[in-house]
């Protein structure tokens, strides 16, 4: 086993061992009063309820799927069930420790603002280390055992289905759980957030970690592991002669690790009268983007090197003499791909947080917009999602751009790996979120002193944006992964002899393009419409409660949340079953009926279209929710106005905007690019 293998094992084992040591000191830490354990059992209880029955659902689904790709080979159906099983996995033990961190946050809370922070950011870390450490392990531990690289698609592929899947099962849980307790408790009667007089206070709870947590750990390993996937493959083809070529993004994703590990030690509140929560964060994610560099310009001129070397003993001119410029293998190109990948990066995160933190302009427009009502909040939330996909999309483009102008395709992908190796921190930035929102349910349920909501209010605030910047990386990284799978789909033929000619006066082309860009809307509509049927039934229940139990709105009777929880628990694993599919079944039909041309056409339509689609959701979504929490810090006449109202719905529209359809769109892309690529042995056997 090569050195950059053992180096990678050692690194992802470091993180997960790491993940299990904080969950021992967050398990260690006091979990508050009685009544605020029984809170955080019953939301517990619910999302490992429900977590089961969505594995078990998906199981159903997998497991032939499976069988099939031993017409494949072997060693793909062996890599699908690995990826399959480390990305539930990870879901799983991030949203374990999370249901745990929560109460131990709010019990944090009664000592202060950086007891509290520390807690959550904890908690967090585990998501964010379990996530890149098993992604990092499961790739290079299946490489090393079978160095079969188009194997590594079926692993890919086992994680992007199950990310599909818990995108979608939980983001509908979340919101269609968030959606009904708003509107019956909030606007029709009159309590505040997380009152436990709400019967579906509790599903709500559950949602946020079902939703923001183990759905996210599984999204952003299965982004990780495909872009390792591509990357080799993508260094495969190009430099057949060089395992230094396709070994190097696994050893890229190993300093990464250790800069993340590092840059999160970081993360601690400056000794101001204010200190930014969010400027904490950021200096972990500013501290292991800096590492990373560092070690950057001591690992990368070996690698160049090896490369090359590799390159010149198996390639060589009738001069005896290795071009080596021609094979895009020199120290300054690599470094400049990986450079390309972390400013972009950056760029979205602060383009991201700007668009959906409280406090900037675009979503006090939104706050201001509600002042006149429903309708102008609604169409204010609508143009900053828009607006917010202009400047990510021309990041991305310039990343593309660059990129390529270093190395080549190669670099395209060492950009993409770039930006994913960052990803152990920035899942702790985003896991953080719903630790800090059960913390702050938590203290309204206990009844606990206001001092408390006074530290938990900011907390969670601040985790509605990380979310959202978590959510515009995942897509912003999604859009540079799909293209080099994209790439290695043309690639893969072109390796067979066959060139694919993608010109746009083909009408195949055309078709492709425009079926592809059609799945997004399709597979986002069908997502909208199974939280909005969620919601409603969510909605029945809850008035039902209020109207056959007067007592609890009294105090004097308690309400039904086991009912709740079993609506939402039934509706999400029957909705999210038809939008799944879709992005499993169109490229197979597209491809038997078109043929591998068209196929080629829906990827590029299903990229363009599925990134602006993505952004705007997330971004507006993000918006509407922190315009109504700036308005609930006093603006505009607080809580109880008639611009709060208007911004309950704006937030309401937003819900399944930002935690449902958008974010489900990164893996479900993927999907199809992963699919399309498990089809080409197919195709060509089917074009001789």
């Amino acid at each position: 086993m090569s050195s950059g293998l053992i180096f990678s094992i050692v690194a992802g084992t470091v993180a997960v061992v790491w993940g299990v040591l904080v969950t021992r000191w967050i398990l260690k830490l006091p979990a508050g009063s009685e009544r605020m354990q029984e809170i955080a059992r019953a939301i517990q209880e619910g999302a490992a309820a429900y977590l089961k029955r969505q594995y078990r659902s998906v199981a159903m689904i997998a497991v032939p799927i499976a069988l099939l790709l031993l017409l494949i080979s072997w060693q793909s159906s062996v890599g699908f069930l690995i990826g399959a099983a480390c990305s539930a996995l990870a879901g799983v033990t991030g949203m374990w420790v999370a249901v745990r961190a929560n109460v131990r946050t709010a019990e944090a809370a009664k000592v202060g603002l950086e007891a509290a922070l520390g807690v959550a950011v904890k908690g967090g870390s585990v998501t964010g280390f379990m996530v890149a450490g098993l992604a990092l392990l499961s790739v290079t531990g299946f490489y090393a055992a079978t160095h079969d690289i188009a194997a590594l698609i079926g692993l890919g592929f086992g994680g992007s289905l199950i990310s599909v899947f818990a995108r979608l099962g939980g983001g509908i849980y979340t919101k269609a759980a968030d959606v009904g307790a708003d509107l019956v408790g909030k606007l029709e009667a009159g309590i505040p957030e997380d009152d436990p007089r709400n019967p579906a206070v509790i599903a709500d709870n559950v949602g946020d970690n079902v939703g923001d947590d183990a759905s996210m750990a599984a999204d952003l390993f299965e982004t990780y592991v495909v872009t390792l996937a591509a990357a080799m493959l993508i260094g495969s083809i190009l430099f057949p002669a060089s395992s230094a070529a396709v070994e190097f993004p696994l050893v890229f994703g190993s300093i990464g690790m250790v800069a993340t590990l590092l840059g999160s030690t970081a993360i601690r509140l400056s000794k101001s009268a204010a200190p930014s929560i969010m400027g904490a964060l950021y200096k972990g994610l500013i501290a292991a983007g800096v590492l990373a560099v560092i070690m950057s310009f001591f690992i990368v001129p070996r690698y160049a090197q090896m490369i090359g070397d590799e390159v010149c003993a198996g390639v060589l001119t009738q001069a005896n003499v290795c071009d080596r410029e021609a094979f895009h293998a020199t120290t300054a190109d690599m470094l400049g791909a990986i450079l390309v990948g972390l400013v972009v990066t950056a760029l979205l995160v602060v383009i991201t947080n700007y668009y959906t933190s409280k406090d900037h302009a675009p979503v006090r427009r939104i706050a201001e917009a509600s002042v006149t009502g429903h309708g102008t909040n609604v169409i204010a939330g609508l143009a900053v999602g828009m607006m917010a996909t202009v400047l990510p999309v021309v990041v991305i483009a310039f990343g593309i751009w660059a990129a390529f102008a270093a190395a080549g395709l190669y670099g395209i992908a060492l950009a993409a790996v770039s930006m994913l190796s960052l990803s152990a921190i920035i899942v702790t930035i985003d896991a953080y979120g719903p630790i800090t929102d059960n913390a702050g349910g938590i203290a309204e349920m206990a009844e606990l002193p206001d001092e408390v909501r006074a530290v938990t209010d900011p907390l969670d605030a601040v985790g509605n944006t990380t979310k959202a910047v978590t959510k515009g990386y995942a897509i912003g990284s999604a859009g540079l992964a799909a293209l080099v799978l994209f790439a290695a789909y043309t690639q893969e033929f072109s390796v067979r002899g066959i060139d694919l000619e993608f010109e746009l006066s083909d009408p195949s082309v055309i078709i492709g393009l425009f079926l592809g860009g059609l799945i997004p809307y399709w597979f986002a509509s069908l997502a909208m419409s199974a939280v909005g049927k969620a919601a409603g039934s969510v909605i029945s229940e809850v008035r039902r409660q209020f109207k056959e139990k007067p007592g609890i709105m009294l105090g004097t009777d308690k309400p039904d949340y086991g009912k709740a929880v079993d609506i939402v628990t039934a509706a999400a694993l029957k909705q999210m079953i038809a939008p799944a599919l879709i992005a499993v079944l169109a490229p197979v039909v597209v491809a038997l009926v078109l043929g591998p041309i068209a196929l080629g056409g829906l990827l590029v339509g299903a990229i363009v279209t599925g990134i602006f689609l993505a952004i705007s959701m997330t971004s507006g979504g993000a918006a509407w929710d922190n315009a109504k929490k700036y308005i609930e810090t006093g603006a505009y006449g607080g809580k109880g106005s008639e611009a709060h109202k208007a911004a309950v719905t704006g937030d309401t529209v937003g819900d399944p905007y930002k935690d449902t359809a958008g974010p489900a769109i990164n893996p479900m892309i993927k999907v199809l690019n992963v699919v399309a690529l498990l089809l080409v042995p197919l195709l060509i056997k089917l074009m001789q």
